[in-house]
């Protein structure tokens, strides 16, 4: 645990990180693919892949294969041990246990928010960043000398950690307040009922999750932290010359203030690279607001792709 973690919002319990957030796809040769591309550490066993960042012990994410078209299985949140009680106290106070996920390794305590995702919580160190993410060091070239590398030369773009995971629900409202109520996170921005931003108390990026208007749950992007808006460029080329030339992007974002690029995924979700989003610490509350549409989704960058805000996920009962 470290001291960043102990700075903790005193008498609040609230999950602090997102530990893991898992989905199925119908083939899992084909996300081994994508994921190397996008930079990320893959581990491969029999039944799925992990999803890791370079030099970090952490798996922030897992693919298991299925018969369907992809499918948020479950998420899973970091809590502290001492909050242990609190927490089965408020999940029974709630009634909203459920058994573990098939999928998982049957560890901590399990309920279903109200879409019927099912959700772990799980006692773990602090992941989700403790502070606002450094940039990466530059190396300003001298009046004289040329700063861009070669084309050639360019390593390949490596995200340094989680940052965010955006879902699609029929009720945003309704999450917002489960998320609020039962998880403990709070409000950052909201656009009416079409989308809602939340962080951890316990210090937080602007958004730990996010809500989107759809006709149904499903998991719209993961958000991975980079180390400048070069990486972010960087990135958008690395997925077009591996064949993954449809996304969002370069801009910068309005809510959050990240530069973004949304490469989207062989299922119709998306992976985004992001440098220098806002960042709220334990100890401040965030001004939260409601914002117009037109005048919150970005700052600058091209004009928004028709269908990036489309849930390809079916229609189908809870996840088991």
């Amino acid at each position: 645990m470290t001291a960043a973690h102990l700075r903790r919002r005193a008498g609040v319990v609230a999950v602090h990180s997102l530990n893991r957030f898992v989905f199925s796809v119908p083939d899992l040769d084909e996300a081994e693919r994508f994921y190397l591309a996008f930079g990320l550490e893959v581990r491969r066993s029999a039944d799925r892949i992990d999803l890791h960042t370079w030099g970090h012990p952490h798996c922030w994410g897992s693919v298991f294969e299925s018969d369907e078209a992809k499918r948020l299985e479950y998420l899973s949140y970091g809590i502290d041990e001492a909050d242990l009680p609190a927490w089965r106290e408020r999940i029974q106070g709630h009634g909203l246990a459920c058994p573990a996920h098939r999928l998982s390794d049957g560890d901590g305590l399990w309920l279903r928010n109200p879409d019927g995702t099912p959700l772990q919580l799980i006692v773990a160190s602090k992941v989700s960043p403790s502070e606002k993410s450094r940039a990466a060091a530059r190396s300003d070239a001298a009046p004289g000398q040329g700063a861009a590398p070669a084309r050639s030369a360019v390593p390949q773009v490596r995200p340094r950690h989680l940052s965010h995971l955006l879902f699609f629900t029929p009720d945003v409202r309704r999450m917002a307040e489960f998320s609020s109520q039962v998880l403990g996170l709070r409000m950052s921005d909201h656009s009416g009922d079409v989308i809602a931003f939340m962080h951890g108390p316990h210090g937080s990026d602007h958004h730990l999750v996010a809500f989107a208007k759809s006709h149904a749950p499903g998991l719209h992007h993961s958000s991975w932290d980079v180390g400048s808006i070069d990486e972010v460029g960087n990135g958008a080329e690395q997925m077009r010359a591996a064949g993954h030339d449809k996304g969002w992007g370069v801009g910068r974002h309005v809510l959050g203030s990240n530069y973004f690029y949304y490469v989207r995924d062989p299922w119709g979700s998306y992976a985004e690279y992001s440098h220098e989003i806002d960042f709220v610490p334990h100890d401040l509350d965030w001004p939260a607001a409601d914002h117009p549409p037109h005048d919150s989704l970005y700052v600058w960058g091209p004009p928004l792709p028709d269908d990036f805000i489309t849930n390809h996920e079916p229609v189908s009962g809870a996840p088991s």
